[in-house]
């Protein structure tokens, strides 16, 4: 389910980026993004 929302958030971010609308809001969409990432990878599977 993370990284559904991580692509979901990178491409918004990226038509955004690309489409020059959203100001400082597409950058916090890649700031969560990066966020959600990262939580994935912290409290991913761990062997035991």
């Amino acid at each position: 389910m993370l990284w559904t929302i991580l692509v979901i958030l990178l491409v918004l971010w990226l038509v955004g980026l690309l489409s020059n609308v959203g100001g400082s809001l597409i950058h916090l969409l890649l700031v969560v993004a990066v966020v959600v990432l990262i939580i994935n990878l912290v409290t991913g599977r761990r062997a035991v």
